[in-house]
């Protein structure tokens, strides 16, 4: 190591220790060697529990879930992948991860993970879809896809039968919304629709879910995500659901993936699937039932335009057609958030434009439309075809600033700072590249 490096360390611990990413880095044998400390806080460990460990020792997941594993195999890049596993103390955590092989002179010596904790963003995902002020019924659920149609006819012979039922999708598919149309279709109705969120593993929920079984009158219980309690509380959902002391309530349940492999896995109850599987309803996910997208958009412009009193009507074209490629991996939960954003910023606009949309949505929208550049893809060989340099040099500088972008989620002003730039030049490239 030179001077200039020994001089510049400080300077790259300090990045590598503020930077708003965990960066966890591997060498060749899986083995720790960075660790930065946004990574910490993220997954609940120190620096002196992961040196020299095998990643397979720290987290409970095998070699084929492990995005650092797989690139350490495949020296490939993997990108934009959302994981979500248990840490080594017992915490759920999921991370968007940008997973990169790292070469020396040509030769694979590691692998380099870049994570954005969206934890929390999780959460709110599974917060029900509703900010109306109205009972959810299924008149007001917007869906024209078949499979749609076909869950709700399915739902209200289960509301009419009044039996349980296990609601199963994806994050963010509108499995609460579900849920609380059957409570609304029930005859004669009942008094409440209850909801027991089970992402939090505290024991206490279930003694508090106790005390209102007896205070309340006979009501709906919805339990979304029983597959995140731990097996012990299972169990004692699953006691408390059979007490009849505890009143005459219809109870309802959700789980994230199919129930027959969590069973396999250890993460769900036998029994307690069979409980709530009186009639189980597959909700699909959002990439599936694409039509289903226009009507959910144009019924949250026409609420904002009631409530707001705004002017906007709908997405362009161009927008439209980029909302039907793009694969909702949070479902209609994310097209909710990303309108609640470019909602914030309307002042008279009519119509949504390419050029109203949150930087980090177009990052990934450039990502989708173009195929994905490597660092390798700019370094000059003899087998090559050679471009022009202007070409060359401007797919150098998107490849580098959406890289940067990548690295501040999208932060113009913090990209712009890391840049040696002012925010206006920063963006002035921006839109200079996509154009």
């Amino acid at each position: 190591m030179n001077d200039k490096d020994l001089q510049l360390l400080p300077f790259y611990r300090f990045a590598s220790d503020h930077i708003s990413v965990g960066i966890h880095a591997i060498d060749r044998n899986g083995r720790t060697i960075l660790y930065n400390e946004k990574m910490k806080n993220i997954e609940g460990l120190d620096l002196q529990d992961v040196a020299d460990r095998s990643l397979l020792e720290l987290f409970q997941f095998d070699q084929q879930e492990s995005t650092l594993l797989k690139v350490l195999q495949s020296g490939e890049h993997v990108m934009n992948v959302k994981q979500t596993y248990w840490n080594r103390n017992g915490h759920e955590i999921t991370t968007i991860n940008d997973t990169h092989p790292v070469f020396e002179n040509g030769e694979l010596i590691g692998a380099v993970e870049l994570a954005r904790d969206v934890t929390t963003l999780e959460r709110l995902v599974y917060q029900p879809l509703r900010r109306y002020g109205e009972p959810i019924t299924f008149s007001v659920i917007t869906a024209v896809s078949e499979s749609m149609k076909q869950v709700i006819s399915t739902a209200k012979k289960a509301a009419m039968a009044r039996l349980s039922v296990l609601l199963v999708g994806e994050a963010g598919t509108g499995k609460d919304l579900v849920a609380e149309g059957i409570h609304y279709e029930l005859s004669p109705p009942l008094s409440h629709f209850y909801t027991l969120y089970c992402h939090n593993s505290d024991p206490t929920i279930l003694n508090k879910l106790k005390e209102d079984m007896i205070a309340l009158e006979a009501s709906t219980i919805f339990c979304e995500r029983i597959d995140l309690l731990t097996l012990g509380m299972q169990q004692q959902l699953m006691d408390m659901v059979n007490d009849p002391t505890l009143g005459n309530h219809l109870f309802l349940a959700s789980v994230g993936a199919d129930p027959v492999d969590l069973i396999a896995s250890g993460e769900l109850l036998k029994e307690l699937y069979y409980f709530f599987a009186s009639m189980t309803i597959v909700v699909p996910p959002l990439r599936e039932r694409r039509e289903d997208i226009d009507p959910f958009v144009n019924d949250y412009f026409a609420r904002h335009r009631v409530r707001f009193g705004s002017a906007i009507m709908g997405l362009t074209e161009e927008v439209r057609d980029i909302f039907h490629a793009y694969d909702w991996p949070g479902n209609l939960k994310e097209v909710e958030i990303l309108l609640d954003e470019i909602a914030s910023m309307l002042t008279v606009e009519e119509m949504v434009t390419f050029e109203m949309l949150p930087l980090h949505f177009k990052l990934k929208v450039q990502e989708m439309r173009e195929p994905l550049k490597r660092a390798e893809d700019f370094v000059v060989q003899s087998d090559r075809d050679l471009l022009p340099l202007d070409d060359y040099l401007r797919e150098a500088e998107m490849y580098y600033l959406q890289k940067v972008m990548g690295m501040f989620e999208g932060n113009v002003t913090k990209a712009a700072v890391a840049l040696g730039m002012s925010r206006q030049n920063l963006q002035y490239r921006l839109r200079k590249i996509r154009k």
